[in-house]
């Protein structure tokens, strides 16, 4: 059985709207307002439950939560599956304002014959 926690069009649009005050709290990257939000959307006691539901070892939440660790792409994807919130709202509610994500590929990423065309 899966349970749909969606936020509400008024919610989004108020988290996502930009605030004159830049200390404003959504504008600041926060992971752990996402995890706390998480954990609360999936009826959840506590991080360890939350690492089991994501399929993820216990001290990833803890980097994460202590900014050792950046939610990583695979991660926020995860997110998504098991609390069907879309990635948009997921990436509001930790304060990730970029419009687009860039992948930096190193030289090696790359194969050897598409550097030199």
């Amino acid at each position: 059985m899966t349970t749909q926690h969606t936020m509400t069009a008024t919610t989004m649009a108020n988290l996502a709207a930009p605030m004159p005050n830049p200390a404003e709290p959504l504008l600041n990257y926060d992971p752990n307002r996402l995890l706390d939000h998480l954990l609360d959307v999936l009826d959840l006691k506590n991080d360890a439950a939350l690492a089991r539901t994501l399929d993820v070892a216990p001290p990833v939440i803890s980097k994460i939560r202590h900014f050792r660790l950046a939610i990583g792409p695979s991660l926020l994807i995860r997110m998504h599956e098991v609390s069907d919130i879309t990635i948009a709202g997921l990436r509001v509610l930790m304060g990730d304002r970029r419009g687009k994500f860039r992948v930096a590929f190193s030289q090696n990423d790359v194969p050897a014959q598409m550097l030199h065309a």
